[in-house]
């Protein structure tokens, strides 16, 4: 789960991280105040969106010439036409694709004085199984684009679970950022309370980009960005009540509602199937024969009826979708409760593409039998290689 700037930074704040001062706007009425609350005489006018590349976005709305997601204001009315121009409208970064997010909040903080803009991350290291810091002298630039020109600007240091950031950690951190003085000083704080926050809240990654050393020489968290690994939710209400579900995708919202794993996609062919390792496999195959899948669906291992038809009308409220294919592999779960769900969608929703279904395993006669006697167009395959060939084939 993803939250805001202005919210990850109020976190970060109860842990004791430097932040500016800001204020959130939910409705225009609200900017007046909230920059007599700041008071100037620098502003920083931020769109709230969950993705990267605000400052270099543009506004559908307001044309190619129009500023960025990120806008400094040198005065009130100058605050108050930014939040005219920004709220409400739809802002297309990098991230967001040609479609755009709609603005439904912004962020007015104070300004700061920059003298450097470094680059912290924290995450979970694949490779070594640890939680390392990801840590560049290149701040508040594409992060892909230095690793990719400059890659021995990046550094990562991994933390042992068993000390935690300890002197020695900070001292690396503090070598890699190239801080000294103030700076440095500041670090011995500033890097165990963001490890802190990283573990205690369950966090999958926390990305400060940039974070600045200031011309007084400390150091304060510009930008926050935060994802909390959903599993272990559960554990924090605190952080479920900053949801906004306005930025997320609604059949992502459904599937959520019924413990379905479903991550929207840009192709034409909806997938529906059992397990995570097999999901990616048929997403794979499909992009081997020259489509893409519209999403990735794993429907689980004891996946019922209801849940599978809950999955499949999903599948299909995707307007992009023009062929499906249901791929099973039967251990836990059982090809007869697929075949049940699928009918069982199709007389609820009907079936407008083209169906390929690919059932092995558990009850793999008794789900065959029952597709075959529903009187559905289905376009039966052997095995992955072929359903994938068939689907592509159908989508034409």
């Amino acid at each position: 789960m993803n939250i805001h700037e202005y919210q990850a930074k109020a976190l970060l704040k109860s842990f004791g991280a430097p932040v500016a001062a800001g204020v959130p706007i939910l409705k225009k009425e609200d900017a007046a105040a909230a920059a007599d609350q700041l008071g100037g005489p620098l502003w920083v006018v931020k769109s709230q969106i969950h993705a990267g590349g605000r400052g270099k976005g543009k506004f559908k709305e307001l044309g190619p010439e129009a500023k960025g997601g990120v806008r400094l204001a040198f005065s009130k009315d100058e605050v108050l036409a930014h939040v005219d121009e920004m709220l409400g409208n739809t802002l297309v970064t990098k991230q967001t694709g040609e479609a755009g997010k709609q603005v439904n909040r912004l962020y007015l903080e104070d300004g700061a004085d920059i003298d450097r803009e470094l680059y912290c991350s924290i995450l979970v290291n694949r490779e070594t199984g640890k939680v390392s810091f990801v840590a560049s002298t290149e701040g508040g630039m594409d992060i892909e684009a230095v690793a990719e020109e400059t890659p021995d600007k990046i550094h990562t240091i991994d933390v042992d679970i068993a000390t935690g950031v300890d002197d020695a950690t900070v001292a690396r951190l503090n070598s890699a950022f190239e801080l000294d003085g103030v700076a440095a000083e500041d670090g011995k704080t500033l890097f165990p309370i963001l490890y802190k926050a990283f573990i205690e809240k369950d966090m999958s990654l926390l990305e400060i980009n940039p974070l600045i050393v200031m011309k007084d020489g400390h150091l304060r968290v510009l930008d926050a960005k935060v994802s909390f690994d959903g599993n272990a939710l559960f554990r924090h209400p605190d952080v479920m009540e900053l949801r906004d579900m306005t930025e997320e995708d609604e059949k992502e919202i459904e599937a959520s509602k019924h413990d379905l794993a479903y991550v929207a996609l840009d192709g034409d062919i909806g997938c529906m199937v059992n397990g995570a390792g097999l999901a990616m496999a048929t997403m794979d195959i499909i992009k081997l024969y020259g489509k893409e899948p519209a999403n990735f669906l794993d429907v689980g291992g004891g996946a019922t009826t209801e849940k599978v038809t809950a999955a499949f009308k999903i599948i299909t409220a995707d307007p992009n979708v023009k062929a499906i294919l249901v791929n099973i592999f039967g251990g836990i779960m059982r090809c007869d409760v697929i075949a049940e769900g699928v009918v069982q969608a199709v007389k609820d929703v009907g079936l407008k593409v083209p169906l390929v279904v690919r059932l092995e395993g558990t009850k793999v006669e008794d789900g065959k039998a029952i597709l075959n006697s529903s009187g559905l167009n289905v376009i039966a395959a052997d095995d992955l290689d072929d359903a994938a060939q068939k689907i592509v084939k159908a989508v034409g």
